[in-house]
């Protein structure tokens, strides 16, 4: 077995292995317990950073979509999030990005 499919196996067994310990700290904490707030807020922290990254400083395929397009498909994207939900805002986001990108060029 190579070192790389040492780490990627490594990888998946501790990703299982954290999700199980997820599982069983949800099925026994309250929903209001402070380490599944702890854990919420990392949550979102990371998308947040994630988010913040693609339209900061792309790279791939996204890096190719104008600085208007990305940020109206944020903008667009938590608009609709705040009064539809989350699969309502990546619609309208995704919308918004490839509206932009066609009006942009």
């Amino acid at each position: 077995m190579s070192q790389a499919d040492l780490a990627l196996a490594l990888t998946i067994a501790i990703g299982f292995a954290l999700r199980g310990a997820g599982l069983v700290l949800g099925g026994v904490l309250r929903a209001d317990h402070p380490a599944i707030a702890w854990a919420s807020a990392v949550s979102v922290a990371t998308l947040a950073c994630f988010v913040a990254l693609a339209l900061a400083a792309p790279v791939g395929l996204l890096a190719s979509v104008p600085w208007p397009a990305r940020l109206a498909g944020v903008v667009a994207g938590g608009l609709a999030y705040r009064r539809l939900g989350l699969l309502p805002a990546m619609l309208a986001g995704l919308g918004a990005l490839l509206l932009a990108r066609l009006v942009t060029g």
